[in-house]
């Protein structure tokens, strides 16, 4: 019998990460497999590029510091193309223009967390990135993705104007490298087992079982 105390889930993960994109959907339908089981899912910050700059950076440029050249991406991009239709999703590399620093992004989801629209943040975000194309980098980007999300807009503008949260998403990120956190996703079940990867569903709602069970024999 499963613990009346949820398991909780830690995901950590990145918005401009195309594995954390097809990773989510994956794990969305792992909670469906296990929707007998209570869980408590936190959305966690990760920086997968933290050397870009706050004002962000052109695509190819950041294409060509990443991997060398942007002819050197398109391998990679067919493979994550192909995974993502899998899904159910759209991968539209040659639409985007600009690599963001995704610091406001991460911003944007701790706030919608309050009312329990982190995962709707993030998956808004990236849609716009992933499918849409869509800046990132741009405010006004930042704001309507928020209020289509049912935030609101005003408020969102006046905070994201602010240096607010940016030590604590920050120090977040931090906290998950200092863990040995390098590749996204990552989930981290009951705060001490880790999944790392966009693992298949099956094999994610057996953890979420499995744990579920262990965590409750220790309770």
């Amino acid at each position: 019998m499963a613990s009346s105390h949820p398991l909780q889930i830690d995901v950590v993960s990145d918005v401009v990460c195309p594995w954390c994109y097809i990773g989510k959907h994956r794990f969305e339908r792992a909670l469906a497999l296990v929707q007998d089981i209570p869980v408590e899912v936190n959305w966690r910050p990760f920086f997968l590029n933290p050397w870009v700059p706050r004002e962000g950076m052109s695509r190819e440029d950041y294409l060509v510091t990443k991997f060398g050249s942007v002819e050197a991406y398109k391998g990679i991009a067919s493979r994550v193309k192909e995974a993502a239709a899998e899904e159910g999703l759209q991968y539209n590399s040659e639409r985007m223009q600009r690599q963001p620093n995704t610091i406001d992004c991460h911003r944007l989801i701790h706030w919608a967390g309050a009312s329990g629209a982190a995962a709707a943040m993030k998956q808004r975000l990236m849609e716009l990135y992933f499918r849409d194309g869509g800046d990132l980098t741009k405010l006004d980007v930042l704001v309507q993705a928020a209020a289509d999300i049912g935030l609101d807009a005003n408020e969102m503008r006046e905070r994201l104007g602010s240096d607010a949260d940016i030590d604590l998403v920050s120090a977040q990120a931090t906290e998950a490298s200092n863990k040995g956190i390098s590749g996204v996703p990552t989930y981290v079940f009951a705060q001490q087992y880790a999944v790392s990867g966009a693992q298949p569903p099956e094999q994610l709602a057996a953890a979420i079982r499995q744990l579920a069970t262990e965590t409750s024999r220790q309770a």
